[in-house]
């Protein structure tokens, strides 16, 4: 028996999507990438996806809340799975190498052709969706993994300056590969892989591991404990 349409395909997390499902899903990260989470409507998305069924997306995933999780669904095995193999074959008690093969798996996704998943990250940053949205339990994990490595690397910083560089460099790195991803789909010259890669990763360790200065130290002492960032830094990467 067909399902009626306009309700929800019933489309099982985890589960490959169908031609169209999949179709409207790589729509939408374009589109979330290119104008924002709030500045796309779900018919928008249908219609850039060639569908004649305004309610297409709606069918497939229910709300917009749940089409992102569908992104997620689709591109976090592979950023986890690389990981995974990153972290086995480094010595994690180098920071420099720990935090590469954190940020690696991403810079590698946002250098795939036709790839807008880093910069559709970059932009549920900053959108109220953000906040109510669930994190997957395999990003939840490698995030709080990254963290206590990065505490134990770190122990020579005091808080809440460990939390706050921390938290920096997971930001700037989002802001960094999507931009780079911009540039490749718009068709601009770009440094050579390697090079970016190492150079950033460079500068984001010196900037972790930095020792702090007299001037940031007499701030510090006039700080509220109250007042410092959470222990676990949000990201979705």
């Amino acid at each position: 028996m067909s399902q009626p349409q306009g309700t929800p395909s019933g489309h099982a997390p985890g589960t490959p999507p169908g031609a169209m499902a999949l179709r409207l899903l790589l729509t939408a990260e374009r589109l979330f990438a290119e104008h924002g989470i709030d500045g796309v409507s779900l018919r928008q998305i249908a219609a850039q996806a060639g569908s004649a069924n305004n309610s297409a997306v709606h069918y497939h995933f229910g709300s917009k809340s749940q089409l992102i999780e569908a992104i997620f669904a689709h591109r976090l095995p592979q950023l986890v799975q690389r990981r995974a193999l990153l972290l086995a074959r480094i010595d994690r008690d180098d920071l420099r190498a720990r935090f590469e093969a954190q940020l690696l798996p991403v810079l590698e996704l946002a250098e795939s052709p036709d790839n807008f998943y880093v910069s559709f990250v970059e932009q549920l940053q900053r959108s109220e969706e953000s906040g109510a949205l669930a994190q997957p339990t395999e990003i939840q994990r490698s995030q709080r993994d990254f963290f206590d490595d990065m505490r134990r690397l770190l122990a020579h910083l005091e808080e809440p300056v460990r939390t706050m560089r921390i938290r920096e460099v997971q930001e700037l790195s989002v802001h960094a590969a999507a931009r780079r991803e911009r540039a490749i789909a718009a068709g601009e010259h770009v440094s050579p892989f390697g090079l970016f890669v190492s150079t950033l990763i460079d500068g984001f360790t010196g900037h972790l591991a930095a020792p702090v200065s007299p001037e940031t130290r007499r701030f510090l002492l006039g700080i509220d404990q109250d007042q410092a960032p959470p222990a676990v830094p949000p990201s979705v990467l």
